[in-house]
């Protein structure tokens, strides 16, 4: 990332860039530096925009093969495309042997580095992978734009703020904004604030409800489930996160048990370091055993809503219990 933000500020710009990683608001960012800078003062017209699955690589390539309109380069972006997963071949095959101004700027949010089109791109360019930001990272980040308000928090008010949000960036930057203008003519942002203004994540109450079914704290895993429900949240994208959540925790179980720390467990499965080691700690209330009939367990509950064996809301509510029960 440093690397590209010196190219973008010299203006010695490869040809090809690969976008990609889970951190979308970066990703957006960059996109938007990398355009303006490739476009320069040049004419809008020679600016082409796709997006989505059903891009046609031969009309990419005859954009491409087409001069700028009094200009340098003609940029071509294609966001979310898929390319690198299937159907690139055609685009990797034009690009060993591009027009010379023909730019392209691929924004994905995974890329099989194994496919044609990534080295086919890599060759005439680079990858960049955004990552999800760590917590020193994002607590700079987040100073930064408190600072240019004048505004001040502690070190665990912002830590609560985080705990709220998430550690993805476009999230934290929206929570940011309601947070500065409700606290317009303070100096200092407190907790009470922060628990008046900002929207906890769904993702962050299903893990305190896991947390309840951890400690068979039934009362409160089914407390936590009835506010989902009366926050419209449909029952069946509750199982989904509830399943998503025993999958993260058994893999996170797993690698401890294999001797990694958080930070190296938090590479493996895609979490912030920090939110990594609430998962470890989380996936110590569990035997790998009862982690993994969970997950059964999830997809049978899964199945009788679909099969018409049982109505969405009684089969999470029926789980949650389960595990819920004390021993």
């Amino acid at each position: 990332m440093k690397k590209l933000a010196e190219e973008i500020k010299s203006g010695e710009l490869k040809q090809v860039y690969i976008l990609y990683g889970e951190e979308a608001y970066l990703r957006s960012q960059y996109k938007d530096k990398l355009k303006n800078a490739l476009l320069g003062e040049g004419d809008p017209m020679n600016l082409h925009c796709f997006e989505g699955k059903d891009i046609k690589p031969g009309e990419v390539i005859d954009l491409a093969e087409t001069m700028p309109f009094f200009a340098e380069r003609r940029v071509i972006i294609l966001e979310n495309s898929g390319l690198f997963a299937h159907g690139g071949e055609e685009l990797a095959e034009y690009l060993s042997a591009p027009a010379e101004t023909a730019y392209f700027v691929f924004v994905e949010p995974t890329v099989d580095k194994r496919s044609k089109l990534y080295k086919a791109a890599t060759a005439k360019g680079r990858a960049i992978e955004f990552k999800a930001q760590d917590e020193a990272i994002l607590k700079r980040w987040i100073l930064g734009f408190l600072k240019k308000d004048n505004k001040n928090i502690t070190e665990r008010d912002l830590e609560l703020f985080l705990d709220k949000t998430g550690s993805d960036m476009a999230n934290i930057r929206g929570e940011l904004e309601k947070l500065l203008c409700y606290c317009m003519g303070k100096d200092v942002i407190t907790a009470q604030d922060i628990e008046a203004v900002c929207t906890r994540q769904v993702s962050s109450q299903i893990f305190d409800m896991i947390n309840a079914v951890a400690d068979k704290n039934q009362k409160t895993a089914m407390t936590l489930y009835y506010d989902l429900l009366t926050l419209k949240e449909p029952p069946m994208r509750i199982l989904f996160l509830i399943t998503r959540q025993f999958n993260l925790l058994l893999q996170v179980k797993e690698l401890k048990n294999k001797g990694l720390d958080a930070n190296a467990i938090g590479e493996k499965v895609g979490l912030a370091g920090f939110i990594a080691r609430k998962y470890v700690s989380q996936a110590a209330k569990f035997r790998e055993d009862d982690l993994r009939r969970a997950l059964s367990d999830c997809v049978e509950s899964e199945e009788a809503v679909k099969t018409g064996r049982m109505n969405d809301v009684m089969s999470v509510e029926l789980l949650i219990v389960k595990y819920s029960a004390a021993s």
